[in-house]
């Protein structure tokens, strides 16, 4: 059953000097994430990223870049733990410091793939489930309740338009949910 986080966790490896700095991040964040910890640590040698995103078809599209680091060594251990973990939706971005002792291929691929597990241990996982979107309207005398059902069930409304009859809501959230509304 694939799993993913909420929110960002961190994980810390050290190597021979070199540090690496695990940030897992649901993967609507990995963009900005990505930029922020470019502009964070400009001393950085290397941000080495990966992530996993499920398609509609079931199908997952899935990605490990070394930033520089010789190839093999860094992204792809680094996705192969997020596959293990059977996250999805998740991404997960490493900033190496460069400790001034060269790891080796093997070495390299230890140091990324634990600072990916520390990560991935100290998150909080959550089954998978996909967002469903639906719209609801009910007259004025019955949009107090409806909208009491939906703060209660944790939906969030993405858009209200109040009509001649009353209102129509839209909302997100887990597919299980959204069908109780």
């Amino acid at each position: 059953m694939h799993k993913t986080v909420t929110r960002a966790f961190t994980g810390y490896l050290e190597d021979r000097k070199s540090r690496f700095l695990a940030h897992l991040v649901p993967l609507a964040d990995f963009q900005c994430t990505l930029e922020a910890l470019r502009k964070e640590h400009r001393k950085a040698n290397h941000i080495v990223t990966a992530h996993r995103h499920l398609l509609e078809d079931g199908r997952i599209e899935e990605s490990g870049k070394d930033d520089g680091e010789p190839a093999g060594t860094s992204g792809m251990p680094t996705l192969r733990v997020l596959q293990g973990a059977e996250l999805v939706e998740t991404a997960v971005l490493i900033v190496r410091y460069f400790g001034g002792t060269k790891l080796g291929g093997g070495g390299l691929a230890r140091a990324y793939s634990g600072a990916a597990q520390d990560a991935i241990a100290k998150a909080e996982l959550v089954p998978f489930e996909r967002r469903k979107i639906k719209t609801v309207s009910a007259s004025f005398s019955d949009s107090s309740e409806l909208e009491t059902r939906i703060s209660a069930l944790g939906l969030e409304v993405l858009n209200r338009d109040y009509t001649g009859d009353g209102v129509v809501i839209t909302v997100t959230g887990p597919g299980s949910v959204v069908a109780k509304l």
